[in-house]
């Protein structure tokens, strides 16, 4: 979970330019400069005292950075798959800001790509790409121990390509030990039984119950076996809301559907717009769920 946090940071900062999280400095122009590798990221003289780094290949340009950080403003999510990134995005001055450890992973293994074609950020678009895939078949709930040696040769020849693209700064020990996680996997089993998000999730409830900052531990304690008691006094009562009778949030009854959802399952979420799609747009969908969906 860190590791895929880590090497998302550095990977966005990195090709933002975003102050105090791109890995690119001075000091990394100066070693190319002195093995004599890659003069187009020499630091340029600009007056007698004063350089200037040039702009690397994979940095978005200003109207790179608007398209990426639109995708994600305006990107919705099915309810529960992942929070609202779009507040965490700053369309003034360009940034991502305040993002959690599972909004790094959604974005990870699914919306980077993307965001990425759309900033026409080519250089590194199939890089990104093979990363994701790395990521969501590395974290997938079911995994083929015949494919693990594949997947393993895959994310070695990914890294390489890597460090012919990208500076050695960007390749922070979190990036190094991705070349670890499938062996890890054959010995622990899989990722998505290892999770901390659980643990985590579990640990800012407890926070919750503290009210003496001075006694946190008393504050947990008390707050656990009051919530305790509550449940177990919630299951004798009746005509009252409980935790046991309550609407589920995710509700697939079709009682209460409305009637231009007909007998569809589930809930829409979010606000529900009706559309009508030309013939091409349903050609294009068609051929989506014929091709790409059961692959």
């Amino acid at each position: 979970m860190h590791i895929e946090k880590n090497v998302c940071d550095n990977l966005i900062g990195t090709l933002m330019n975003i102050d105090g999280k791109s890995k690119d400095n001075e000091f990394v122009r100066i070693f190319f400069k002195n093995r004599n590798v890659k003069p187009y990221f020499w630091l340029q003289r600009h007056s007698d005292n004063e350089f200037i780094m040039p702009l690397a290949p994979y940095y978005m340009t200003g109207v790179g950075k608007e398209s990426f950080l639109h995708v994600l403003a305006n990107i919705r999510f099915p309810d529960g798959y992942g929070s609202n990134i779009s507040r965490c995005v700053n369309l003034k001055s360009k940034k991502l800001m305040n993002l959690k450890s599972h909004d790094n992973y959604i974005l990870m293994q699914d919306i980077i790509p993307i965001a990425l074609k759309s900033s026409q950020a080519s250089t590194v678009i199939d890089l990104a790409d093979d990363l994701t895939s790395f990521f969501k078949s590395l974290c997938a709930k079911e995994i083929d121990p015949n494919y693990l040696d594949a997947l393993q040769s895959k994310i070695i020849e990914v890294l390489c390509r890597m460090e012919i693209e990208f500076l050695p700064s960007l390749f922070t020990i979190m990036v190094h030990l991705l070349i670890h996680l499938v062996k890890e996997v054959k010995l622990s089993g899989l990722v998505h039984y290892r999770w901390m998000y659980p643990i985590e999730r579990y640990l800012v409830h407890l926070k919750t119950f503290v009210r003496n900052r001075g006694q946190p531990e008393g504050s947990i304690a008390e707050g656990y076996i009051l919530e305790e008691t509550i449940t177990f006094c919630s299951r004798y009562l009746e005509g009252v809301e409980t935790l046991f009778n309550r609407p589920r949030r995710n509700n697939d009854d079709n009682e209460n559907a409305p009637s231009y959802l007909f007998n569809a399952s589930g809930r829409p979420v979010g606000e529900v717009k009706l559309i009508n799609l030309n013939h091409k747009s349903k050609i294009q969908i068609h051929c989506y769920v014929l091709t790409c969906w059961h692959s």
